[in-house]
């Protein structure tokens, strides 16, 4: 590629190291969990992808759009210094759904060489046999990605993914079912939201009738993280309304992305022979020329459109980096629970005993800290989220047990029995009302007492109506605790075993003991209720008492002063005033001897049923949730209780199964995969907390020869957001004396040890010396 234009010394070696690690990342599979930052290239069939990519690569892609319509192509160009020799490596990235035996022949179609006329094409067909691929081969279309590696002077720091390009009708090369497996592809890549989407379009056709600017849209609602890329503008005709439409389009005036837009100009079918320069040379004459000269160069050909694309996505991923960091951590520690909960593999039957007497320590101390409320471990979670609050089992109880209390203080009795009657409450009775009812009943329910006496079990009989909602009260709280243990339980086993052990454990252990502790509970809940419902009150308790005398004294009180406010209404005579008195007080003393006993039949009625609530909403929290429930649930699932299972139990309770086996791997693997990926992202950011500690330094020594420019890219970083991040650089002035020499062997990777210069790194870039900080070997 020695005709290509230009050669570019586009970015540095810490541009090189970013752009390198995040390539290694993907291609260890990282971007099967987790979404990397990326480019890609997305448009429609016959929009000129394939001469975008030759333009930016110098390398010629098949033109024929229907020949690389089956799998994506992953561009990964990398600069080098103008000495160094071209490299090319072709290899394959197996789909996810390839089997291991497929994944070891994949992997093993490699070219290095590179092809002759830097032709592409022939790689790409050799590729398609090997994936597959084909109309007779059954396969159509596949998830591998085709990874082409190029290097040398020419090249930019980039990696770009070609994507399938769109279409809608079918041939007889490409079906209509394969347009809508192709469109499901370029969707995945572009609603990645870590991805830049260069959107292609032809100026061939119109450019609302496109399908990649309607995807486009319709995913980046904001055009936050899209690029526009015009091709094919020479096939427009000049001074054209279409061409002034394209020029509007270009300078980012209809449709409008953050990115903006770009154009370039691609080979023709006469031109298609053409060298690179030979076409760079005719791109740029024709951007001279006619209403695209009035365009900046940063917006036309595809030499500023290699050095835009590499800066947008370096910043693309300085931008992401931060999030790919927490996304990576918060893959490791599900993959680390999910494994805990799988355990180690359980073969034998020791393994299986051992494996659940683990499990069973772990859940009795989790229902432990759930019932004392010591919230220590990390399975309750945050309180402020509705499954942490619920998994708090002693804060839901004890609120549950006060609403308890509540209710039944609200609306515990039948009758609310009131002075005067509100209407709006249909529980509500009149006392003169009420009265009048007891009054009746005594008559019916008369024995041998005497003429203004009553019998005094109609106390109990008053009791037994007034307090029968509080049967439906214990059981609709009682169900809502138990329902509230049941999801704590559940949770627990969850959070300690997995699935397929958990609806064992279940169905041999817990069903059972959680069912006996439900009736266990339902007979307390009659137990506690039995001596309310039926029999004769009986209590012992002094406030019933005091009760009783507090009810007299308040309507005694409440008709002496009825009396004597009638009783200052009328008008005075002398030494009798007293008498008056007296007589208005007495007037409002009741003298029925039938009111008189149902009156105190009721106020002994009402004292002893404070007293009974006031019992009976201690003995359901006490004596029924507390010790018939909860204070049992530690002991559901012990080590005692697996010691006392016999082997058979034990076995079908923790063999496993292939499915937790095949858990167990995809686990493992994705664990191993995520920890190489956050390992290279932590030494690249532990690099760049060194350059910012040198940065620190020199800001606090003035005489340091630093300049501002040796701290620029550390401050990019730390203005987007990272503590410690990519490769800095340290600057001289060309008139000042270098630093110590030192012999070392660069290396691409980004090692741990503190860094020095060397001075055969140097470059020159407007006047200033400038090395990069390289690893030093130990």
């Amino acid at each position: 590629m020695a005709d290509h234009a230009t050669a570019m010394p586009l970015q540095s070696k810490d541009h090189k190291t970013l752009m390198d690690i995040i390539d290694k990342l993907r291609s260890k599979g990282i971007n099967r969990y987790v979404n990397l930052p990326q480019i890609v290239v997305c448009g429609d069939q016959s929009s000129g992808k394939s001469s975008v990519l030759q333009a930016i690569s110098g390398m010629s892609f098949p033109t024929k759009d229907s020949l690389c319509t089956r799998f994506a192509t992953e561009l990964i160009l990398r600069h080098t210094d103008e000495h160094a020799v071209e490299k090319c490596r072709v290899t394959i990235s197996p789909g996810a759904d390839r089997s291991d035996q497929e994944k070891m022949r994949l992997e093993q179609f490699q070219h290095t060489e590179i092809p002759d006329q830097y032709n592409i094409g022939a790689l790409v067909d050799e590729a398609k046999e090997v994936m597959g691929i084909g109309i007779d081969r059954g396969r159509t279309f596949c998830k591998d990605i085709l990874r082409i590696e190029l290097s040398g002077p020419t090249q930019p720091h980039l990696t770009i993914v070609d994507l399938p390009g769109l279409f809608r009708a079918g041939n007889k090369e490409q079906s209509s079912e394969d347009a809508a497996i192709v469109q499901s592809l370029v969707l995945s890549y572009m609603k990645n939201p870590r991805s830049i989407i260069l959107a292609v379009v032809s100026a061939q056709s119109n450019f609302a009738l496109q399908e990649v600017t309607q995807h486009a849209r319709e995913i980046d609602i904001r055009g936050i993280r899209t690029l526009g890329l015009v091709t094919k503008p020479d096939t427009l005709d000049v001074g054209s309304a279409s061409e002034r439409d394209y020029f509007d389009l270009v300078q980012n005036r209809d449709v409008k992305f953050r990115l903006g837009w770009h154009i370039m100009r691609n080979r023709g079918f006469k031109t298609k022979d053409a060298t690179n320069e030979e076409r760079d040379r005719a791109e740029a004459d024709f951007f001279d020329q006619g209403i695209w000269a009035g365009l900046p160069p940063s917006q036309k050909g595809a030499t500023s459109l290699r050095t835009r694309l590499s800066e947008v996505l370096k910043d693309q991923i300085l931008d992401q980096l931060p999030e790919v960091l927490e996304e990576i951590q918060r893959g490791l520690e599900d993959c680390s629970s999910r494994l805990e909960k799988l355990g180690t593999a359980r073969s034998t039957l020791s393994e299986q005993r051992k494996y659940l007497l683990n499990a069973s320590h772990q859940f009795s101390n989790l229902m432990t800290e759930a019932k004392d409320g010591f919230y220590q471990d990390k399975f309750f979670g945050n309180a402020r989220e509705d499954e942490g609050y619920r998994k708090r089992l002693r804060a839901v109880v004890q609120n549950t047990l006060t609403d308890f209390s509540h209710e039944m203080r609200i609306n515990g009795q039948a009758r609310k029995i009131v002075e005067k009657r509100s209407w709006r409450d249909h529980t509500e009775v009149s006392r003169a009302e009420y009265l009048q009812e007891v009054k009746n009943l005594m008559r019916r329910t008369r024995g041998c007492e005497l003429p203004g006496t009553y019998n005094p079990l109609i106390i109990g009989e008053l009791f037994h109506e007034q307090c029968m909602p509080w049967r439906g009260w214990l059981e609709d709280f009682s169900g809502r605790i138990f329902e509230a243990v049941d999801f704590t339980v559940n949770a627990a086993l969850t959070y300690i075993v997995d699935d397929d052990t958990k609806a064992k454990l279940w169905a041999e252990l817990i069903n059972d003991a959680l069912a006996k502790l439900n009736r266990q509970l339902r007979d307390k809940v009659n137990e506690i209720l039995h001596p309310h419902e039926n029999g004769h009150p009986i209590t012992y308790n002094h406030y019933l008492t005091e009760g009783v005398q507090k009810i007299r004294d308040s309507r005694f009180r409440n008709s002496i002063m009825l009396g004597l406010r009638e009783s200052r209404g009328r008008p005075t005579t002398g030494p009798d005033d007293d008498d008056v008195c007296l007589e208005s007080i007495i007037k409002h003393t009741e003298t029925d001897m039938e009111t008189v006993s149902s009156s105190d039949a009721v106020d002994w009625m009402e004292a002893y049923y404070k007293v009974a609530l006031k019992q009976v909403v201690d003995d359901f929290s006490k004596l029924a949730i507390e010790a018939c429930l909860i204070s049992k649930l530690p002991c559901l699932f012990t080590p005692e209780i697996v010691f006392g299972l016999n082997d058979d139990v034990v076995t079908r309770i923790a063999a496993e199964s292939w499915e937790t086996a095949d858990e167990r791997k995809f686990l493992t693997d994705k664990m191993e995969i995520l920890s190489s990926g956050m390992t290279e992202l932590q030494r690249l950011n532990k690099y760049h907390q060194r350059i910012s500690d040198i940065g620190r330094s020199e800001a606090d020594n003035p005489g340091s020869p630093s300049t501002e420019s040796e701290r620029s890219l550390s401050q990019d970083w730390e203005s987007r957001g990272l503590a410690e991040s990519e490769v800095s650089v340290r600057t001289k002035s060309s008139t000042k004396s270098w630093g110590p020499r030192i012999t070392q062997e660069p290396s691409p990777q980004i090692c741990e040890a503190p860094q020095q210069y060397v001075e055969n790194e140097k470059v020159e870039e407007d006047g200033i010396w400038k090395a990069v900080c390289l690893p030093r070997t130990r």
